[in-house]
């Protein structure tokens, strides 16, 4: 009797087996790293200012932020009309590469370059940026001080003087920020 009840389970375990033999560890690639770090990029929607994520090498480098700004909105993102920009910068949808200043060298003429001391930040713009709108340079300061906060949190206002590569200079802080 005990036999009999056995037999339909022994059949489902035969029916349920497909053939594929037992493997040890297979090696396929280093371990899962997480996200990629990001950086919020604002752009403008609607006339006002959005925070955009962007994948970046360099987590907490306004320099490197801003460089995301210059290359502008990928295409089809946002909401509705989806998104502009008042920074000039690059024509492509994809990112401008790092820069490849290195230690020493003299910055690029073609990039922003971000000096901080403290909350104080100075951002030169690269040579041939005619003066920005207003909110031109929220879209800098926003995105500087949103990087340069990533890596080091703080409550305090970071307070930015912005200068154009034509000598223009604006001071702005990051207090009407979006998401600050």
């Amino acid at each position: 009797m005990k036999l009999l009840r056995r037999v339909p389970l022994l059949a489902l375990l035969a029916v349920t087996s497909c053939g594929i033999p037992a493997t040890g560890v297979v090696e396929a690639g280093g371990p899962a790293s997480g996200t990629l770090p990001q950086t919020p990029v604002y752009f403008v929607e609607g006339g006002a200012l959005v925070a955009m994520p962007r994948t970046t090498e360099r987590p907490g480098d306004p320099e490197a932020a801003l460089r995301l700004l210059m290359a502008g909105p990928l295409a089809g993102e946002g909401r509705q009309d989806g998104l502009a920009t008042e920074v000039p910068g690059v024509p492509t949808a994809m990112a401008l590469p790092p820069a490849t200043d290195g230690p020493g060298e003299p910055p690029s003429p073609d990039t922003p370059t971000v000096t901080v001391k403290g909350n104080a930040m100075t951002i030169r713009l690269p040579a041939g940026m005619d003066r920005l709108s207003g909110t031109g340079v929220r879209q800098i300061v926003c995105t500087a001080a949103a990087a340069y906060l990533l890596t080091r949190p703080s409550d305090a206002t970071v307070t930015a003087e912005v200068t154009g590569g034509d000598g223009w200079q604006v001071r702005a802080s990051d207090e009407s920020c979006p998401e600050r």
